[in-house]
């Protein structure tokens, strides 16, 4: 087994363990599960992504399965606000050999995503999903024509996403699926023509 596998698995190990032992939101890592990396990986490859926004890092568990499906000079830009996390999770990413791969923002994704300026071929939200409205035109603006957006916890929290996902459901321009994986992934896609 190579060493981001390991490591993957134990972060995996860490995550549950913690969640289960730690009463404070703010203290959890509510990692993605398993499945939904191997998803995310699999995405990623497929559409030969070199530039990716994630939204919400935590300690770096789903940055990681990101950063390691990237086919040679690609990126993963990462927003986290928890300094906590962001301290455990830069020191994964150096364990991972990744850190090379991942540009990690410490700061509030509502006051980050107004100054970036690049584009990216997939988004993965992953943060406080009662933001995402709020952050939707960024959103949009940031993710290329044909790119992904693809919205972690869309069954798990389908309520807190409703106006996300009927968002998407209605916007031409868009083409939206609902991938049963882990907690739910709710995938869009950008068409080549939608600015």
């Amino acid at each position: 087994m190579n060493e981001i596998k390991k490591l993957l698995e134990s972060l995996a190990a860490k995550g549950i363990e913690n969640d289960s032992l730690v009463t404070k939101k703010k203290r959890k890592y509510l990692n993605i599960t398993h499945d939904t990396g191997e998803f995310l990986s699999v995405m990623v490859k497929s559409i030969s992504a070199k530039n990716i926004l994630e939204l919400g890092t935590s300690n770096g568990y789903s940055t990681i399965w990101l950063a390691q499906a990237l086919n040679g000079s690609g990126k993963v830009t990462t927003i986290e606000y928890d300094p906590v996390k962001v301290k455990e999770a830069k020191e994964n990413f150096k364990s991972a050999k990744l850190d090379d791969r991942i540009s990690l923002v410490e700061g509030e994704v509502t006051k980050v995503l107004p100054s970036i300026r690049n584009h990216f071929d997939l988004v993965f939200l992953d943060t406080d999903r009662s933001i995402y409205m709020s952050i939707l035109q960024d959103i949009l603006r940031l993710t290329k024509p044909g790119g992904m957006i693809i919205c972690d916890n869309a069954s798990s929290h389908y309520d807190e996403l409703k106006d996300l996902i009927d968002f998407f459901n209605q916007q031409h321009g868009y083409t939206t699926c609902h991938i049963p994986v882990g907690k739910g992934e709710f995938v869009i896609h950008k068409e080549k023509t939608t600015p």
